[in-house]
């Protein structure tokens, strides 16, 4: 293996000091450094093939300039959406990103958690599962750095960037309302994720509002592991027995795992069953009546969100939460 380049190497080369070349190198003092001798040094740098020592540097400043961002699935469009927001913003203070998914199970976020905090990040990013609020908990204690993306607890008093899912899941049903539904049903997650929860009391205070009456049977819970097969058993149960003709879906997997079966039934979107799901993604295009959806405001979500641990690792601020509206983006699948 060839021998690693130093800063001496270099200013060997150019007949400098060791300490003018870190100065180049790390950007710092440039005012009393020739425009000459500093291009000269960073040319004989990337001759060399010079790669700095980040575990040295990090040693010297406390930071290792790397950031955790823990989403539940990379896969899913919305969480690589997140994921590429953070790493532009990071990018712009010269933080490196480094990402994992939880597979919405808490074994994983903290094993994930642990992994990351090990590397010596200097802060994290955190899309938490279900039952991971004891993980969290353990943060604050230890005074890590971190912010809650798109999930919180209300019990915890942390850093978050979420939306107002009730408000956008009531604005939601609401439309289904003026468009002239008589019976709109819910298909959503069993689970105690907050942001779901307040996705269905949105559902059902646009519900209220309107004199409609709640009906259980209208609403169908599946596991947050998004079977395919349990996902289509709780239509076919809703649409053959129920009969909505309006229907809110809780999320963009769900849609898409819906409309692959709804696509094979006698049924017409709008016409039998307006739909509206939150979160927008390419493949529901494809669906012959594109579907009207949430827009969450993710590339703001993203942002905030690395701002306030940017922030937060270089001076330790207050607890800082925002609430974000999301949008109605009315298309084919709710207009009669």
């Amino acid at each position: 293996m060839s021998k690693k380049v130093s800063l001496k190497d270099i200013a060997r080369e150019v007949g400098v000091s060791t300490a003018l070349v870190s100065y180049v190198l790390n950007n710092l003092k440039q005012g009393r450094i020739s425009r000459e001798i500093a291009q000269k040094i960073r040319e004989v740098a990337q001759k060399l093939n010079y790669r700095p020592n980040q575990i040295a540097k990090s040693l010297k400043t406390s930071r290792t300039y790397t950031i955790g961002l823990i989403v539940a699935d990379i896969s899913n469009p919305f969480s690589s959406s997140l994921a590429r927001i953070v790493e532009d913003e990071a990018e712009k203070v010269n933080y490196t990103v480094i990402f994992g998914s939880s597979d919405e199970t808490a074994q994983k976020s903290a094993k994930l958690i642990d992994t990351l905090l090990n590397r010596q990040v200097d802060g994290l990013i955190i899309a938490p599962p279900a039952s991971s609020v004891a993980q969290i908990e353990d943060l604050v204690k230890q005074e890590v750095p971190f912010v809650l993306l798109d999930r919180y607890f209300p019990a915890l008093k942390t850093n978050y960037v979420i939306l107002d899912n009730h408000g956008a899941a009531e604005k939601a049903t609401t439309h289904l309302v003026e468009a002239g539904c008589k019976s709109i049903a819910l298909l959503t997650y069993k689970t105690e994720l907050e942001h779901l929860k307040e996705r269905k009391r949105g559902y059902l205070s646009a519900l209220k509002k309107a004199g409609m009456a709640y009906r259980r049977t209208l609403v169908k819970e599946v596991d947050i592991s998004n079977d395919p097969r349990e996902i289509e058993k709780a239509l076919k149960d809703l649409l053959e027995n129920q009969h909505p003709d309006g229907l809110l879906i809780a999320s963009n997997i769900l849609a898409a795992y819906g409309l692959r079966y709804i696509n094979t039934l006698p049924l017409k979107v709008p016409a039998d069953l307006a739909i509206v799901s939150f979160d927008e993604t390419e493949a529901l295009d494809l669906f012959y009546a594109p579907l009207t959806y949430i827009r969450q405001p993710l590339q703001e979500m993203g942002q905030k969100a690395t701002q306030i641990l940017l922030e937060g690792i270089a001076t330790k601020n207050k607890i800082t939460q925002i609430v974000m509206e999301g949008e109605l983006v009315v298309r084919a699948s709710s207009k009669r």
